[in-house]
């Protein structure tokens, strides 16, 4: 690893560890690479979604319209659903930084054939599901990959500073990603997704720069024994499940981001240009918390700021969907982003502080499948609600769900409202 004892700062100050891991230049490789990725992702899942949802309009309604859209997270969260055990395992038994190059060329190949699809003068939507679903299978085994790098790049002192630096980069993604797809799209979405190809291959470029010794420790037992053992840990330590089962529930029912597509067409009225800045809306705000908190970082009562985090998500997203303005709407994402930001960060925390290395790719796999694919199976979950409440009437629904899902965590999972330090000295 890139890492030298003597090159650690002489202080105990978090914020000391956080402007120094830029230092580390293979740390500094892979944030880059996290930045680029994040691009790509984001601009392509605008542009699905959006192509998805033009393309329905043409022979059918708003409702069907919502509801195709919630598909393509559906179709994104089966293979995630299917191999994520076997994704986290493989993170805990190869190498991390090749698993993630060989991702990345996948995803180049999928926005590439999603181009070529789009000059079709109608392109059908079943192959552009299929396409879904292989960026979904790649995903599923890129996550815990990049998830579990992070640690092996910086000392165990500044690993909390390295999830905030990684957020930023997350939330910088988040930001600009989707006005990339967004003004993108309005040009074509073929254009948007060759954009997508281009940020990947940045990413691959960057990646292929990193020199660090980003293989695990070889571990004793078959793969089906590590699969068990990740599970078992889940399972026994509370507090990592029950914050990874929090933000799963919490997503999954406040999908309102799946249903911007029928918001910014339908409701607002404002197009692919207006789409693109109310998607950037949840990152904004995501983007100045995680700045924040990179400079004044949670030290104490951690798991209370976890919990008015998800509190914080449910009413923004309620708001969010009773709005009728473009600007009322914009800050309510941004509060909702900043509000799922605050509950991110406390839980990765959690989970990468608690969790040894040896464990952490099959750690991550599930707690990717719990938050991350949660994402997918929330937007698909919207969809259905969509069809029968109504866009409006499923943001609502999702929101009052978020605060419900609060207040039975809280009483269900007390380590995890109790849990106080993020320095690892006391959870």
């Amino acid at each position: 690893m890139d890492i030298q004892p003597e090159e650690l700062p002489r202080t105990d100050s978090p914020v000391a560890y956080s402007t120094s891991m830029f230092k580390y230049r293979a740390f500094a490789l892979f944030w880059a690479a996290r930045l680029f990725s994040t691009l790509a992702v984001q601009a392509e899942s605008v542009t699905i979604g959006w192509q998805v949802y033009t393309v329905a309009r043409h022979s059918r309604t708003v409702e069907q319209g919502a509801f195709l859209v919630g598909m393509v997270g559906l179709v994104q969260f089966v293979p995630l659903f299917l191999l994520t055990f076997i994704a986290g395992a493989t993170a805990d038994r190869r190498d991390r930084r090749a698993i993630m190059l060989a991702c990345t060329a996948v995803e180049i190949v999928c926005v590439l054939v999603l181009a070529a699809l789009s000059l079709h003068p109608s392109p059908g939507l079943v192959p552009i599901f299929a396409i879904a679903a292989v960026f979904g299978a790649s995903r599923a085994f890129l996550s815990p990959a990049s998830a579990a790098i992070a640690p092996m790049l910086v000392p165990p002192q500044a690993i909390r500073d390295a999830i905030s630096r990684n957020s930023l980069a997350d939330q910088a993604g988040f930001v600009i990603g989707p006005w990339i797809g967004g003004m993108l799209c309005a040009v074509s979405p073929a254009v948007a997704y060759c954009g997508s190809a281009v940020l990947y291959a940045v990413a691959a470029g960057v990646l292929l720069l990193m020199r660090a010794n980003t293989r695990p420790e070889r571990q004793p037992g078959s793969r089906m024994e590590q699969i068990r053992e990740g599970i078992a840990y889940v399972w026994t330590n509370k507090i990592v499940f029950g914050a990874i089962s929090l933000d799963l529930f919490a997503v999954l029912l406040g999908g309102a981001t799946a249903l911007l597509p029928v918001f910014a067409s339908d409701i607002l009225k404002v197009g692919a240009h207006g789409f693109g800045v109310l998607r950037s809306g949840p990152a904004i705000g995501a983007a100045v918390m995680a700045f924040a908190l990179s400079r004044w970082p949670v030290h104490r009562h951690a798991g209370h700021w976890m919990f008015a985090g998800v509190a914080a998500f449910g009413v923004a997203t309620i708001a969010f969907a009773v709005s009728k303005s473009m600007i009322v709407s914009v800050i309510a994402l941004a509060a909702l982003g900043a509000a799922d930001m605050i509950s991110v960060y406390v839980r990765q925390s959690l989970v990468q502080i608690v969790t040894p290395d040896h464990l952490r790719g099959r750690v991550s796999a599930v707690a990717y499948l719990f938050i991350g694919a949660s994402g997918e199976l929330g937007e698909f979950e919207t969809g259905v609600v969509a069809r029968v409440l109504g866009p409006v009437g499923a943001a609502i629904f999702g929101g009052v769900g978020s605060l419900v899902v609060t207040g039975a965590w809280a009483l269900m999972f007390p380590s995890l409202r109790k849990a106080d330090r993020l320095d690892g000295s006391q959870v």
